[in-house]
């Protein structure tokens, strides 16, 4: 049997999980919720990095992105940041959506697939 990799656990979810060099990784949040769209998906990106560079992969190796906004119009600035994020041709296949976020002040929450 394969052995599936979980980092981070806790009673809820898994931050990462491995299996069969498939890399899922949780919804990130930002951690300063003081900030506006921008400085929250800054957040959110470098924290994504991390998590792939712990799995042994980085956003070169992206299969697909789940977006949550809490408000929609701020798509064009979380946009912004994320396509420069982006490798050259290698976005993935995305969702991108307006949601109630389970704290008020999350602004956008990214959940990504990759592989190594």
């Amino acid at each position: 049997m394969s052995k599936i990799n979980r980092q981070n656990t806790n009673a809820i979810l898994s931050n990462s999980v491995e299996y069969h060099n498939f890399v899922y990784l949780a919804g990130m949040t930002a951690d300063d919720l003081s900030q506006d769209v921008s400085g929250q998906t800054k957040q959110v990106l470098d924290k994504i990095d991390a998590a792939l560079e712990a799995n042994g992969t980085d956003n070169t190796r992206l299969l697909s992105a789940q977006i949550w906004l809490k408000d929609i119009r701020d798509r064009d600035a979380m946009n912004k940041l994320w396509t420069a994020w982006l490798p050259a041709g290698g976005a993935p296949a995305r969702a991108c959506v307006q949601a109630n976020m389970a704290d008020p002040r999350h602004l956008v929450e990214i959940m990504i697939t990759a592989c190594r």
